[in-house]
């Protein structure tokens, strides 16, 4: 009888979250588009780090900082897919000026 009172214990136990973890568990889809949305960021950073021009790092940082912070609160996953991609494009066209300026190699 104290065998099966200590497993319920451990087992009620068990399906409470951690305190460390804040908000609602996400699902598997909203944790891809984090990462993603993550990966987009760490690009960014990357390739501003090669431009040499202090103000003009700072402005294309800043630019994509306000941007990903103007949309963290978003939930609709098909609307989460649409801002990376969008994001993509337009860091990918924002590349190619800078690369064709000069200003990055």
């Amino acid at each position: 009888m104290i065998a099966i009172e200590m497993i319920r214990t451990y087992a009620s136990a068990a399906t409470k979250r951690p305190k460390r973890l804040k908000g609602p568990a996400v699902d598997l889809d909203h944790f891809i588009q984090r990462q993603r949305a993550l990966a987009l960021w760490r690009g960014i950073v990357r390739a501003t780090t090669a431009i040499p021009d202090e103000t003009t790092k700072k402005e294309l940082r800043q630019f994509a900082r306000v941007e990903f912070e103007r949309h963290k609160n978003v939930t609709d996953i098909g609307h989460i897919r649409y801002l990376i991609s969008a994001g993509k494009t337009q860091f990918d066209t924002m590349r190619g000026s800078l690369i064709n300026s000069g200003i990055l190699s």
